[in-house]
């Protein structure tokens, strides 16, 4: 309520988030992973004095460079600029909490893009030793920046103590801390492996050094599977109850986490056979397949991580309309108008009939909303709707419509759900505003309804239409 809101059409502001982010996310992992891979094979090949293995992984950095640090940087810079767009508050929480962490993890970024760049640019130029000492460097830096942000990130999901005891450790060492830091290190491997093989498929021909790297990289990607697996068992056994509720009623979630499931096995099944058992498989179009496969399941499991975090942003902390939990009893009281800056001081300046003198202070008095002629109802619902509802919900068309759902169901009806919006949907953020506002709200969700379709109960219709 201290943030004016920000409306993308259709999309919404969380699904433009969620493209961002997943992009990143995927990149990112290939930055730790590949970090982890540029370090161990050219440590191989430079001990093996193999000079084709160090020519390919030479052509390979451009790539990965171009890939992690310029596509990587620009899409972190995006998910920065949309969470402090999209969800001010809850950004604001993560940056006051975790300033210290923030500091450090651009640290240790600073020295992984001047490792990535003295590897790629003095190559050739430094000692076997000292080339290797700077990939080591850079898979360090870039692991422990996973770290780092991984304790943030899942502390979102559970802050766990800092509920009780407020403090950056508290905070850091959630109880979803290490679950995520062993999947994502997984995933981190997993994905470069995967990566790995499409890209020398693609540049090298089929002979010694395309069979090295595909045998060379199968042992990791079994290793990151197992990793992800064991993460996401920890991940699943320590969600908070509400998360685990969301998870298991929610039908679509449900369905995602079975697709998961079978997207593992499936690429525990392509590994097995594939690089593993038949090296020379390893087509450009088996290593395509089993790189989309990874992604596919990889970028599910980031939705459903997503998702099982409501009715909060930050669980048990900033809910999902931009308000903080503790918050809620004194906007009833208070009214949601009047509570935030930003909608108060709109109020106060196109309807100064509703607002009255207490104690020389302007306050809105709810009881004068509703002698409003019914536009201005409406176009204040609608201003209620775009801070209350506008975080998750599109209006008539888009993501999460809330048109669509709405089906004209009648007004008293559509009044009552509003004012008990956790009760009826665990999963939405309780109402925040009064019951006058309620009101509001319901005048401008009605013009956004459809009509209910006719013809679906014809016998009741019937029955409703004798006199």
């Amino acid at each position: 309520m201290h943030y004016p809101w920000w409306y993308v059409p259709v999309l919404t502001s969380p699904m433009l988030i969620a493209v961002i982010a997943v992009l990143h996310v995927l990149v990112a992992h290939y930055a730790v992973g590949g970090g982890l891979f540029f370090a161990v094979e050219t440590s191989f090949a430079y001990r093996t004095g193999n000079r084709e293995y160090l020519d390919y992984l030479r052509r390979h950095a451009p790539f990965f460079i171009l890939l992690t640090v310029v596509f990587g940087a620009i899409t972190g810079v995006g998910i920065w600029w949309t969470i402090g767009l999209a969800s001010p508050l809850a950004t604001e929480v993560l940056i006051r909490t975790f300033v210290f962490g923030w500091a450090t993890e651009w640290v240790f970024f600073v020295i992984e893009l001047t490792a990535a760049f003295i590897f790629y640019y003095y190559w050739g130029r430094l000692a076997p030793r000292t080339h290797q000492i700077v990939a080591w460097i850079y898979a360090a830096a870039a692991w422990i920046s996973l770290v780092l942000i991984t304790g943030i990130t899942a502390f979102m999901l559970s802050p766990g103590r800092w509920l009780e005891s407020p403090s950056f450790w508290t905070g850091f060492f959630n109880p979803q801390f290490l679950p995520q830091v062993i999947s994502r290190t997984g995933g981190a491997i997993l994905l470069t492996s995967l990566y790995v093989y499409l890209h020398s498929s693609l540049l090298l021909p089929v002979g010694e050094v395309r069979s090295l790297i595909v045998r060379r990289s199968t042992r990791p990607a079994f290793v990151g599977a197992i990793l992800i697996t064991i993460g996401g068992i920890g991940w699943l056994l320590f969600l908070p109850e509400s998360a685990r509720l969301a998870l298991e009623a929610a039908a679509v979630l449900t369905v995602l986490t079975t697709l998961i499931f079978a997207l593992t096995v499936a690429v525990f099944v392509l590994l097995y056979f594939g690089p593993y058992r038949n090296p020379g498989w390893m087509t450009p179009g088996f290593a395509a397949s089993l790189l989309l496969f990874g992604i596919a399941a990889f970028s599910t499991g980031e939705f459903i991580r997503e998702a099982v975090r409501k009715p909060y942003v930050v669980y048990g902390v900033v809910l999902g309309n931009q308000v903080l939990e503790e918050e809620v009893p004194e906007l009833r009281r208070n009214g949601f108008l009047q509570s935030g800056r930003w909608t108060r001081a709109y109020v106060i300046e196109h309807y100064p009939q509703v607002v009255g003198e207490e104690r020389e202070e302007k306050k809105i008095m709810p009881e004068k909303l509703l002698a409003l002629p019914e536009s201005d109802r409406r176009h204040l619902g609608q201003v209620i709707f775009m801070h209350h509802c506008n975080d998750c919900h599109a209006a008539e068309s888009g993501y999460s419509a809330v048109g669509p759902i709405l089906f004209s169901r009648p007004r008293p009806m559509l009044v009552d759900m509003i004012r008990h919006l956790h009760e009826t949907h665990y999963f939405m953020p309780p109402w925040s505003g009064t019951p006058e506002e309620a009101e509001l709200l319901a005048d401008y969700l009605l013009t956004l309804a459809p009509e209910r379709p006719r013809g679906i109960y014809p016998s009741l219709e019937k029955l409703e239409n004798q006199p």
